[in-house]
């Protein structure tokens, strides 16, 4: 017997998916008779007994769906991606009737309370995004068996999280483009403003961009650790200026902190795009309409956001969802890093 089995580890010793697992425990139908039988054989072996707040979210729905943004509150309401991302999440609830929660971190960064209220399982489902590889309420969510998606991979390829359903951009792929429209503008000596390399995306940006950049024979100048606000865009551009190297391109993997870079730069007597070209991540509102233009890796919030919810729909019915959906992004090039504009 395993001590406190469990939903996973019924599913697991059953040889089926945690959604399928779940439904034979409660009868919802739609499971083979193999299936349960296997089922019904490893819940008397592990001794597995449902807690009471999951057997209470099956028989009572509550109505409403988390989102989780692991950030503070100063970050969501500064940067255009989350509004984008909550947008997703309320057109893929249009047609039903459940509610919205937003759920985010205190201000002081922990997440305690947060872990309390989900492990309450106050909500049929969550979606989580911007999460980090540090977040303890991923471990309750799996725990309690919640219906949970992610928006973005998991942290961790070796933990248990990486068998939650996501949606991500392939931010490698991000990173790599980046790292190529640069150089094919004629920049050779790059440098990199990162994201926090505690999350998945940024970790994936930094990836491609290196990528890239081997690929064309290219060292890399010199990096600074941003965590894709507009203040470390600044500090990042005073920190690559500081080390008197000679650069003249850098990739900065949020557009707020490209367009804090941008200006820090031009502050510095730099032109941009004559003396150093710029390249952002996300395509938010204001790139295009900064002085030049921000050149930009499209990053779809809106579309992440609604896929994941109707993803998190299916696994609240009781449905498979196996397969992590994964978009594509694309350049699109402006002014900043020296692509003229056709008007």
């Amino acid at each position: 017997m395993v001590q406190n089995p469990t939903l996973e580890d019924v599913a697991r010793a059953a040889g089926v998916s945690r959604a399928t697992a779940s439904r034979a425990i409660r009868g919802a139908g739609k499971v083979s008779a193999i299936a349960l039988e296997a089922v019904d054989r490893a819940v008397k072996d592990l001794g597995y007994v449902p807690n009471s707040a999951a057997r209470s979210l099956v028989t009572r729905e509550t109505g409403a769906v988390a989102l989780v943004v692991a950030e503070p509150d100063e970050r969501i309401f500064s940067d255009p991606f989350f509004g984008a991302a909550i947008a997703g999440v309320v057109e893929a609830l249009g047609p039903t009737d459940k509610q919205l929660i937003l759920a985010m971190r205190t201000r002081n960064g922990g997440d305690e309370r947060l872990t309390r209220y989900l492990g309450n399982q106050q909500v049929d489902g969550v979606v989580v995004i911007s999460h980090h590889d540090n977040d303890q309420f991923l471990a309750v969510l799996r725990e309690r068996a919640v219906p949970t998606v992610l928006v973005g991979r998991p942290a961790r390829p070796e933990s248990d999280d990486f068998g939650m359903p996501y949606v991500d951009l392939d931010n490698r792929l991000g990173g790599r483009l980046a790292a190529d429209h640069l150089i094919a503008q004629g920049c050779t000596r790059l440098a990199t403003i990162t994201g926090p390399l505690d999350m998945p995306a940024a970790q994936d940006r930094l990836a491609g961009w290196r990528e890239g950049l081997k690929a064309a024979g290219i060292d890399e100048v010199v990096m600074s650790e941003g965590d894709f606000t507009p203040r470390t865009g600044r500090l990042g551009a005073q920190e690559l200026l500081a080390t008197g190297e000679r650069i003249d391109g850098v990739f900065a993997a949020s557009d707020m902190m490209a367009l804090t870079a941008l200006q820090e730069f031009e502050e510095h007597g730099l032109r941009v795009p004559d003396d150093i070209r710029v390249i952002g991540f996300d395509d938010s509102a204001m790139a295009e309409d900064s002085h030049p233009p921000l050149t930009t890796i499209t990053n779809p919030a809106r579309a992440m956001t609604a896929e994941a919810t109707r993803l998190l729909l299916s696994l609240i019915k009781g449905e498979d969802v196996e397969e992590p959906i994964v978009l594509t992004p694309r350049v699109l090039a402006r002014e900043s890093s020296g692509v003229v504009s056709a008007s």
